[in-house]
């Protein structure tokens, strides 16, 4: 990022990512999903996809912190007019009546999204038709095609007979890495996300017991120690061999050349680490 000549962020809020920068940087304030977001044709609305592929509308109620914010689709649309004159996209309107955008998004998908202005009217939105959904699967055989991948054969990198692979997970309260919470009611776990989530012959095998407090090293060739501390062991219904514990708090067990060759991801499900107890029970 700093080897960029430019970089320009849209932000409703400053965070730790606008200290990493090119030479030049702009931080482009914006109105926020809870601002009202008024256009020349009207106030406008932009629409979200939950979990459950449901797609409703979102309006703003609040008003702009400042006159002078602008919409990100303003901003978007707005840099495109200055740098793409000759453009034959229409901008201009697209920045003024955003279900124009929409009735673009259903033109070139319109396997999930025709009527899609209409549908959105209604208020509790609309699932989206996605084949596998119901069990439809578009392939030759008619079924579900699964590709094996090699992935990352740890098995040859380390040389231990206790080791396990760390899965780094989110919490239930979690949105990426910004966490609203320390309960996890997928799990049961409240108050604390200092965890690991074992297999109870795993726990059995390592002469560890439920809520027993251990440390994580992780087993590298690279001569550098990592380790986290103070974790609480709790027994989980996983596959032997594996363990589980909440990222960012694991974060530091992950080598920066534990990543996948091709696409650059870092491993941070198949974390080789081993278990060290400190034999301590709440």
């Amino acid at each position: 990022m700093r080897q960029l000549n430019l970089t320009v962020g849209i932000a409703t809020k400053l965070n730790r990512g606008h200290i990493v920068h090119g030479r030049d940087a702009l931080i482009l304030p914006v109105i926020s999903r809870s601002e009202i977001d008024r256009q020349a044709t009207g106030e406008q609305f932009i629409t979200i996809e939950d979990a459950m592929s449901t797609v409703t509308a979102s309006r703003g109620v609040l008003e702009p912190a400042s006159p002078d914010l602008l919409s990100e689709v303003a901003i978007v649309c707005g840099m495109a007019q200055a740098t793409l004159p000759d453009s034959k996209i229409p901008w201009a309107l697209f920045e003024t009546d955003y279900g124009l955008i929409r009735d673009k998004i259903a033109a070139v998908y319109p396997e999930i999204y025709t009527d899609f202005n209409a549908r959105i009217r209604n208020p509790q939105g609309f699932h989206l038709d996605i084949p596998p959904r119901r069990r439809v699967w578009k392939t030759p055989s008619g079924k579900a095609q699964f590709l094996l991948f090699s992935g990352l054969d740890v098995d040859d990198l380390v040389e231990d007979r206790d080791m396990l692979r760390l899965s780094t997970i989110r919490s239930h309260d979690q949105f990426n890495t910004t966490i609203y919470s320390m309960n996890d009611r997928y799990r049961g776990i409240y108050n604390t996300r200092m965890i690991v989530f074992m297999n109870e012959e795993d726990m059995r095998a390592r002469h560890l017991e439920q809520e027993m407090t251990v440390s994580l090293e992780t087993l590298s060739t690279d001569g550098i120690a990592r380790h986290v501390d103070d974790l609480v062991v709790v027994a989980y219904p996983l596959p032997r061999g594996s363990i589980a514990g909440y990222y960012p708090e694991l974060n530091p067990l992950l080598p920066l050349n534990h990543f996948d060759e091709i696409s650059g991801t870092p491993a941070a499900k198949s974390i080789p680490v081993r278990v060290v107890s400190s034999g301590k029970t709440p």
